[in-house]
């Protein structure tokens, strides 16, 4: 898939893949997008000493860099073990070329950037402290298929429906829900009004948040 870089309005960068007119992130802003949905309407809406985070997908890696900043600048998690799907990775040149560590003062951050993208794949690496990363290239729809610990909060953060329609029906959805832990969290960009109801039918509890500039509304969801 032919990739190219855009920079968004907030001034971090994104991807463009030509072949879908899709981009990575928000044209708005692909860190504040990261933000608000996964870290301030996601990890940070669970106090837990440990968290088992599943992402779908791993895409740039954005999603990680910004979990790992705010796991440093916290004191209530412990240990952080994040499993993240990817069917396309990047080469690690391409997502480094996109300089998300420019952003970030901490040294840490700055090198964990290079050894997020360098870690082997399909491996639980350490990337500093008790924050774990495991990068796995496979189908989302082979979710079934992995041995996975019981995960408290899930970053769904698949291309858009209009491109990927797929991705954000009951099948799929369901197979997250059943990696989830009772209680656990379910946050996406997304307010798809059909998405909402796949949720409930699972017996989630939906909430509709305000989403990140540019979106007016976005879901959180819990598992019951």
């Amino acid at each position: 898939m032919p990739r190219t870089l855009q920079t968004t309005q907030d001034g971090s960068k994104t991807l463009h893949v030509s072949s879908l007119d899709e981009t990575y992130h928000s044209h708005h802003g692909a860190l504040q997008e990261a933000k608000h949905v996964f870290i301030k309407n996601g990890i940070n809406r669970l106090k837990k000493y440990e968290i088992n985070i599943l992402e779908l997908g791993f895409g740039t890696g954005l999603n990680v860099l910004v979990t790992l900043d705010e796991y440093l600048k916290t004191d209530f998690c412990h240990k952080i073990s994040y499993y993240s799907l990817e069917k396309y990775p990047l080469k690690p040149e391409e997502a480094l070329s996109l300089e998300y560590d420019c952003f970030f003062d901490e040294s840490t951050i700055k090198e964990a950037f290079n050894k997020i993208h360098h870690t082997d794949w399909e491996k639980l690496e350490n990337i500093y402290r008790e924050f774990y990363l495991q990068k796995i290239e496979d189908d989302f729809f082979n979710l079934k298929n992995m041995e996975l610990p019981p995960v408290d909060v899930v970053y769904f953060d698949c291309f858009g429906a209009r491109v990927q329609p797929d991705l954000w029906e009951e099948p799929l959805v369901k197979m997250v829900a059943e990696k989830m832990a009772p209680g656990g969290l379910f946050t996406t960009y997304s307010s798809k009004g059909s998405l909402q109801r796949i949720l409930k039918g699972l017996n989630f509890e939906v909430e509709k948040l305000e989403g990140p500039k540019g979106k007016r509304e976005m879901i959180n969801a819990w598992k019951k």
